[in-house]
């Protein structure tokens, strides 16, 4: 059985900034894809509302939701929200991921 994930309090701070701008609910839903550098990448976005079969998980009041599919790729993830002087991004903790390129978006199992 996979591990849940785990938003940090930056990123939970600024999934709420997010949502509140686009007037939807605080929910960040990451999923897998097959691509990118290393074989598979994260994606983010905005949810509704989690599906039934979603793995939940929430910070201060934010909602973090995963698929099974892509749970089994991230399972045990931290998902933390960075700000250097290159950027802000959100970045997953995978120790899952057994290779990773520089752009930090995608990952190789």
């Amino acid at each position: 059985m996979a591990e849940t994930l785990t938003l940090t309090p930056a990123a939970a701070k600024r999934v709420a900034w997010i949502a509140e701008k686009q007037a939807k609910p605080a929910i960040l839903r990451l999923s897998v894809e097959g691509g990118g550098c290393s074989g598979f990448q994260y994606k983010f976005d905005l949810a509704d509302g989690p599906a039934a079969d979603d793995s939940v998980s929430e910070t201060d009041g934010v909602q973090l939701v995963v698929d099974p599919v892509s749970l089994d790729l991230v399972g045990g993830s931290v998902v933390d929200f960075v700000e250097s002087l290159g950027g802000a991004a959100f970045k997953v903790e995978n120790p899952n991921a057994a290779a990773g390129c520089g752009c930090g978006s995608s990952f190789g199992i």
